[in-house]
């Protein structure tokens, strides 16, 4: 007996939302699966609008053979995330929505999503001089803890650690939202893909052969055009 063709991505997120929202206002299909990136892992991410909603929450399960992730939002609940995601500098909502495919419209949808693209568009608010300061002394500190490590264990984590602030750094200086996890890649990809080539690879030398120069190097070019490393005369009061 032959199996029933799996619902292809849009599909199996129409028939969701009309099974488990049927009263919703508006319903967006966001994610890799709608900028067209889906990779055999990816999930659905669904994103729900609903006016009578009390209070926003977010579920996973799995419909139709696939995971799904959604988010689920009252009309005045997706305005706080956005904030938070702004303040944060990572735009988790307003991406969703912006790049989303409508599985349901509403009169007030093409507003929310205009208002999710000035968003990305605008990008973060600029660090303060004290807060670049701030940041360069952690990263020379990290830095120097990676410099002067001989234990392969303890260098592997500072490394990480090394590799989280520098790409803040770089993209904060910049103005540009910063990631988490894979897209931490993708945002410095948007910003520069040579330097996330050379980003990349600095790191990767690293992991692979113990070698630390082309990391310092980085380290030191992301800092330099604000004053280089700092130690001296830092201070936090």
């Amino acid at each position: 007996m032959d199996m029933p063709a799996k619902l292809s991505a849009f599909e199996t997120a129409k028939k969701f939302v009309e099974e488990s929202f049927p009263d919703c206002d508006a319903a967006l299909l966001a994610g890799s699966v709608a900028r067209g990136e889906a990779t055999v892992t990816s999930d659905l991410d669904i994103v729900i609008f609903d006016k009578n909603l009390p209070s926003a929450y977010r579920e996973s399960l799995i419909a139709h053979g696939w995971p799904i992730e959604v988010f689920v939002h009252n009309l005045q609940s997706y305005k706080l995330f956005f904030e938070s995601d702004i303040k944060r500098a990572r735009p988790s909502l307003p991406r969703m929505v912006a790049e989303g495919m409508v599985i349901r419209k509403n009169e007030f949808l093409p507003e929310v999503i205009d208002e999710a693209k000035r968003i990305i568009r605008k990008g973060p608010e600029e660090w303060t001089k004290k807060e670049i300061e701030f940041k360069r002394y952690f990263i020379t500190d990290t830095l120097d803890d990676f410099i002067g490590s001989n234990n392969k264990g303890e260098g592997i984590f500072i490394a990480g650690t090394l590799a989280e602030q520098l790409q803040e750094f770089v993209l904060r200086t910049n103005k540009r939202w910063v990631g988490k996890s894979k897209w931490v890649v993708r945002e410095l990809n948007h910003y520069d893909p040579i330097f996330t080539e050379k980003f990349v690879e600095a790191f990767s030398q690293y992991y692979q052969t113990g070698k630390k120069q082309m990391v310092i190097e980085i380290a030191d070019l992301v800092l330099k055009p604000y004053g280089g490393r700092l130690f001296e005369g830092f201070s936090v009061k």
